[in-house]
C-alpha cells in the first residue's frame, strides 16, 4: 500500500490537455505537471500562450511540449495523440477540455451554430478518446476526464446547442466508462459552473447573472484543475462513469 502522499502523485506519467493555453485548460496542465506528469499543451492557434504555459511548467522543473491543432478534426486529433506518445514515450491521461459556447435562441440558431458547438464539444471529445484508448490500454491503465458544464444538466435558456452537447458528453462518459472498465481505464466528467475565466467578449452569461452559487462567489480555475488531478491520481482510481459538479452549489443533484 502506498502512503497518503504518494496517492496524489503522477510521476513518470504523460498527459495531454486539449485547449490548455488559457483558463481551465492552463490551470489543469499546471496542476498535472505539479503532480509530476509530463504534459502536452494544446491550442488551436494560440502559439505564444501555449508556449508560455509550457515554459511555466519547465521553469518549475517539469516536462512539457506544445502541439497546435484543431481537435474537432479527426486527423488532427490523431496527430495530437501520436505527437504526445512520440514526445514522452507514453500516454496515461487525457483531459478533453476544448469546448464551444454560444448563446442564441432556438429560432436564431443557425446550422453553422449547431455544428460548431457539436464539433467543438462532442466531436473533439470523441476523436481524442478514440485516438488515445489504444495507448492507455497498452499501459494497462489510464484516466480520461471530459469537461462538461452545468448547461447540460440544469437547463439554460438560449443554449439548446450547448446544453445538448454538454449532456452528450456526460452520456458519452458513462458509456465509455462501462466499455473501458475491464481495461482499468477510468472515465469521468467534470461539469464546472461559474468559473472566473477570460471570456470572449468579456460578458458573463445571463444564467450566472440571474442566479449566484450558494457559496457566494465564482470558482477559480485551480478548483476545477485540482478535481481533474484527483480523478487522475492513484487516490481517485475507484471513481468512474461519474459527472462531478464543481459549481459552488449553483446546481445540486441528488440523483
Amino acid at each position: 500500500m502506498t502512503d497518503t502522499a504518494d496517492r496524489s502523485r503522477l510521476d513518470g506519467l504523460a498527459a495531454v490537455v486539449t485547449g490548455s493555453a488559457r483558463n481551465l485548460g492552463r490551470a489543469t496542465a499546471l496542476a498535472l505537471a505539479e503532480a509530476g506528469a509530463a504534459v502536452m499543451i494544446n491550442a488551436r492557434s494560440s502559439q505564444a500562450e501555449a508556449e508560455a504555459v509550457a515554459d511555466e511548467i519547465r521553469a518549475k522543473g517539469g516536462h512539457a511540449s506544445v502541439h497546435l491543432c484543431d481537435v474537432s478534426d479527426s486527423e488532427s486529433a490523431d496527430r495530437l495523440i501520436a505527437a504526445t506518445v512520440a514526445t514522452f514515450g507514453r500516454l496515461d491521461i487525457l483531459v478533453n477540455n476544448v469546448g464551444v459556447r454560444r448563446s442564441t435562441s432556438i429560432t436564431e440558431t443557425t446550422d453553422e451554430d449547431w455544428r460548431a458547438v457539436m464539433a467543438g464539444c462532442m466531436d473533439a471529445t470523441f476523436y481524442c478518446c478514440r485516438a488515445a484508448v489504444p495507448h492507455l490500454r497498452r499501459n494497462g491503465w489510464g484516466g480520461i476526464v471530459n469537461i462538461g458544464g452545468v448547461s447540460g444538466h440544469a437547463g439554460v435558456a438560449g443554449r439548446t446547442h450547448v446544453g445538448s452537447a454538454k449532456a452528450g458528453i456526460a452520456g458519452f462518459t458513462a458509456a465509455l466508462a462501462a466499455e473501458l472498465a475491464p481495461d482499468n481505464i477510468t472515465v469521468n466528467c467534470i461539469a464546472p459552473g461559474h468559473i472566473e475565466t477570460e471570456r470572449n467578449g468579456g460578458e458573463l452569461p445571463p444564467h450566472f447573472k440571474a442566479r449566484h452559487a450558494l457559496l457566494g462567489r465564482p470558482g477559480e480555475p485551480f478548483e476545477v484543475a485540482e478535481t481533474v488531478r484527483f480523478l487522475c491520481s492513484p487516490g481517485g482510481r475507484y471513481i468512474t462513469g461519474e459527472t462531478i459538479h464543481v459549481n459552488g452549489g449553483w446546481y445540486i443533484t441528488i440523483a
